[in-house]
């Protein structure tokens, strides 16, 4: 067909219809435009990116001269992107710009989505992310009205980062009654809920009563909305329904039988969903079910083939506990131990952490094939999740980490270790800890906060200064460093670096454009500067998941294998 252009200002600052790096990353926004329901109409993003910084990365290994990639990436304190939205007439192919009211610097719009084929929903949230604004915009007449507010002193969550969310949405809202109303989880009464908004009288209705968090959120019918929660153990999740008037008591759909994690992907009506279930020590499997009475109508994929070779293995004891860390503050954690385990012998063992809002790690599903080679070979291996991770522990759980990133999440990991180590078959002697990314961030805070508990660590594309990460990410969960500069700097590995006693292996790639490369040059000079001893490797033109070219991965977990039996062994 014939290909139209409808925007002609575009150019590598300003951006139609797509986005820049950080709306991508962490607004997790991909197209930049919505078609309307009979397709007479679309809508768009522009970004002006013209102020944003560049940051160049080097490419030194696919030329005999080195190449410079660049990307334009808003970091803490700087600016973003202004945001506006223009609408096309498909009819006539004539442009106009929408006034939503605010700053276009400012503040951010994560979503537009159409009500119908004249009105649309815009959400636009502040810098710091503590004030959720959404309008309801007619474009050909020009008429805009808010219809929903919400404020917090911490920061608004727009898609709730939960084990069975999808964290990479385009942050739509589910609409219901034919279009009257839409759903919004929120948590501004201490529990994350689910409400329904009539988008004409803006009427709220809370849809999920109880002292219990909705983890994830799913269709509707024309009777129920569907989603995720698990009241009794923060571990697990199950899919449960809630009357839309608001009426009655919300009902475990689930069935017994499958503990663990479980995750649904339905129909537009509801009627039907594909059900992914594991757990620990259980593969993935995927089924068609009826919703109504979660009866199997087709087994998609069973995983026997993988499940049967799992059998053939010394499988390792999976173990959930929790450890208080203060008085009434308990932190979950899953252990993995040996084949063999023996509660009179003493054990390395090996933390794994993450720590952050984004994710938890102690959760019911399958451990992985190499937790469970290292269980074999015999560590304990412990995933905990601290303050401020995103469990199902009610709000002042999830938002006592606000500019407190690096610091309580770190203190109730440390104090955690402490009391896992008071076990008979745990050996202080022979302690270790690695993460990935905030992971890798957390592992360096410990290793440099507390020598005295953890003598090995490994840090992944770690960010070792709060001050060089993105924007949107850092100032949500930190606030502003033109307001709070201090806590930026206790949160910051690079700030105790001086403190290291143990052993550290740094690995980083080289075209990390998410955590750059620069992140551990500056960490390696600050650690130079007090002589402190390091393990060091960089993997060139890797991003920051390090699994381009040929053998990395394998590479990778061998180097990080090895470095544990070498130091802990």
């Amino acid at each position: 067909g014939e290909i139209t252009q409808l925007t002609t200002d575009g150019n590598g600052d300003i951006i139609n219809g797509t986005f820049d790096w950080v709306y991508e990353e962490e607004f997790g926004c991909r197209d930049g435009f919505r078609i309307s329901p009979q397709g007479n109409k679309i809508a768009f993003w522009q970004l002006d990116a013209s102020k944003i910084g560049t940051f160049y990365m080097i490419n030194n290994t696919d030329s005999i001269y080195s190449k410079i990639i660049p990307v334009q990436y808003p970091k803490v304190g700087q600016d973003p992107s202004s945001a506006k939205v223009g609408w096309v007439d498909l009819t006539t192919n004539a442009l106009s710009w929408i006034e939503v009211p605010g700053d276009k610097v400012q503040n951010y719009i994560p979503s537009i989505q159409w009500v119908d084929e004249d009105n649309l929903l815009i959400q636009q949230i502040n810098r710091k992310q503590n004030h959720l604004k959404i309008y309801l915009v007619t474009p050909s007449t020009g008429s805009i009205e808010m219809v929903y507010e919400e404020k917090e002193d911490t920061w608004v969550d727009l898609s709730y980062p939960d084990v069975t969310g999808n964290q990479w949405g385009e942050n739509a809202l589910p609409f219901t009654e034919d279009g009257e109303s839409f759903l919004r989880m929120t948590e501004n009464d201490g529990w994350r809920h689910i409400y329904k908004v009539n988008i004409k009288t803006k009427e709220k209705t809370l849809l999920t009563p109880g002292d219990y968090d909705v983890a994830s959120m799913y269709s509707a019918s024309n009777k129920y909305i569907y989603f995720n929660a698990s009241p009794y153990n923060s571990t697990q999740r199950y899919l449960y329904r809630a009357d839309l008037k608001g009426k009655g008591d919300t009902v475990r759909i689930t069935p017994p039988e499958y503990q663990g994690i479980n995750t649904y992907n339905f129909s537009p009506n509801a009627d039907f969903a594909f059900h992914t279930h594991t757990s620990a020590l259980q593969a993935r499997t995927v089924r068609l079910i009826n919703v109504k009475k979660h009866e199997i109508l087709k087994e998609m994929l069973d995983n026997k083939a993988f499940t049967g070779k799992l059998k053939t293995l010394a499988l390792p004891k999976v173990k959930f506990f929790n450890v208080e860390v203060e008085e009434g503050v308990f932190v979950d954690g899953r252990m993995v131990s040996p084949p063999d385990f023996d509660e009179k012998k003493k054990y390395p063992v090996l933390f794994h952490v993450y720590g952050e809002p984004w994710g938890a790690v102690a959760t019911d599903n399958f451990i992985g094939m190499w937790n469970i080679m290292m269980a074999q070979k015999g560590f304990l291996v412990i995933d905990m999740d601290n303050r401020g991770t995103p469990c199902l522990k009610g709000s002042d759980w999830r938002k006592s980490i606000y500019r407190k990133i690096g610091v309580i999440n770190a203190d109730d990991q440390a104090k955690a270790a402490e009391k896992v180590l008071q076990w008979d078959y745990t050996d202080p002697e022979r302690v270790a800890v690695w993460g990935w990314s905030g992971g890798g961030s957390m592992t360096l805070n410990l290793m440099f906060r507390f020598p005295e508990i953890y003598q090995t660590g490994i840090a992944i594309a770690a960010v070792s200064n709060q001050l060089i990460y993105d924007n949107i990410y850092q100032e949500r969960y930190m606030g502003l460093p033109s307001e709070n500069p201090e806590d930026f700097e206790v949160g910051s590995p690079i700030t105790y670096a001086k403190n290291l006693k143990g052993n550290l292996l740094l690995i980083h790639g080289t075209a990390d454009d998410n955590v750059h490369y620069q992140s551990a040059e500056m960490l390696i000079n600050e650690l130079v500067k007090h002589n402190r001893q390091f393990d060091l490797m960089v993997y060139p033109n890797r991003s920051h998941g390090i699994y381009e070219g040929y053998n990395t991965r394998k590479h990778l977990y061998t180097l990080i294998t090895d470095y544990l039996l070498e130091h802990t062994k």
